[in-house]
């Protein structure tokens, strides 16, 4: 047990080392493209610094694989260095044994990462993007989605246009259920129109059996009320913009993400990146226990025996491969091409069955 709590407190010392190291680079190297971006004479550079530090987040969840891994090599590297390894082994405990403390810390940390890293990375992105939407003078979201259906809406210096439908296609530019609020650019209600379906064209939306009251010119405006077979309204909507403005899967916390696919798919779009994300959070736990061998599966050797930088290189690029198939299996699964689960969970168990083979042919073979 004492070597056991050795081995994972060597880990984590250097696991958070490593983690404290990549978050300043990346902090430094965010500062210096947000500034780029961003006008800072404008802006301002408390603004900029805040607006890194919100992204930083993200991106070092992020890369918690990589992390993983050099705090791996790194570790046992050390303790090759220093013959505690030999002594270790002339001690009869075998690899795999070695190997049980960090595999655990890094997987508890994992559940961890998912649990509570997930939720600040969402909200931390969510504010970044709409900081960042404000500096550079864009509208944001277009589109959401809740209980009672899609919401939308559309403007320009006549006014704003508020569009709420009980269903949508695939894309967001077919709409059932179609109720139009029309407000002046003072905020006043000006018209409501109701349609049975909305057609999202080029330049305009098309309505069908509609109902439009005039809200503006009229003190009674049910009495008033035009009823038309078709009907059309202006929009600068493109379907590039609704399309955009889901968002990205990694922008919802992992704790809403269940409920808002179930919103997703009650509204009428399809959630099969959402859920293709979903169990690859789930199974992020596993791919850091993966990265842990595939980084002992290398370096659990005396410095000794020589090819040290081969061994340090081959085990970076079985990570990266690693990393690759994954994120590759996620494009595959989010199009269609593979079930949810074997895209998001066979590349993890891949990783993970790889460098117990190699550590079992060459260090208890």
């Amino acid at each position: 047990m004492t070597l056991h709590l050795y081995i994972a407190r060597r880990f984590l010392y250097a696991f958070l080392t490593m983690l404290v190291v990549l978050a300043m680079i990346f902090v430094l190297l965010d500062m210096v493209e947000s500034m780029r971006r961003f006008d800072a004479a404008a802006v301002g550079f408390g603004n900029v610094l805040g607006l890194t530090l919100l992204n930083a987040p993200v991106w070092m969840y992020r890369i918690l694989p990589l992390i993983v891994i050099l705090s791996t090599l790194w570790m046992f590297l050390s303790l090759s260095r220093s013959s505690e390894m030999v002594v270790t082994r002339a001690a009869g405990r075998s690899a795999l044994a070695t190997l049980i403390s960090p595999a655990l810390t890094v997987f508890l940390f994992g559940i961890l990462a998912v649990a509570v890293g997930n939720p600040i990375a969402a909200a931390t992105s969510k504010k970044h993007a709409r900081i960042a939407a404000q500096y550079e003078g864009s509208g944001g979201s277009v589109l959401s989605i809740s209980t009672e259906g899609v919401w939308l809406r559309q403007g320009n210096e006549t006014g704003q246009t508020v569009i709420r439908a009980v269903q949508s296609d695939l894309e967001g530019t077919r709409l059932s259920g179609v109720t139009f609020f029309s407000f002046a650019p003072d905020g006043v209600p000006t018209m409501r129109i109701e349609a049975a379906s909305a057609k999202l064209e080029p330049g305009h939306w098309v309505l069908s059996s509609a109902k439009v009251w005039d809200l503006a010119d009229t003190q009674n405006p049910e009495t008033e009320a035009l009823v038309r077979p078709t009907f059309w309204v202006a929009s600068n909507l493109t379907q590039d913009q609704i399309r955009d403005s889901f968002g990205k899967p990694s922008s919802i916390s992992i704790w809403d993400l269940p409920g808002f696919i179930r919103q997703l798919e009650t509204a009428g779009f399809s959630a099969r990146a959402h859920r293709v994300w979903f169990q690859m959070e789930l199974a992020m736990p596993v791919f850091m226990v993966a990265m842990v061998l595939i980084g002992a599966g290398f370096t659990m050797r005396h410095t000794r025996f020589g090819r040290t930088g081969i061994m340090v290189l081959f085990a970076l690029m079985m990570g990266f491969g690693a990393y690759f198939i994954r994120n590759f299996a996620q494009i595959l699964g989010e199009n269609g091409q593979i079930p949810i689960l074997m895209a998001a969970w066979a590349p993890p168990i891949a990783a993970l069955l790889m460098p117990m083979g190699i550590l079992l042919h060459l260090e208890d073979g």
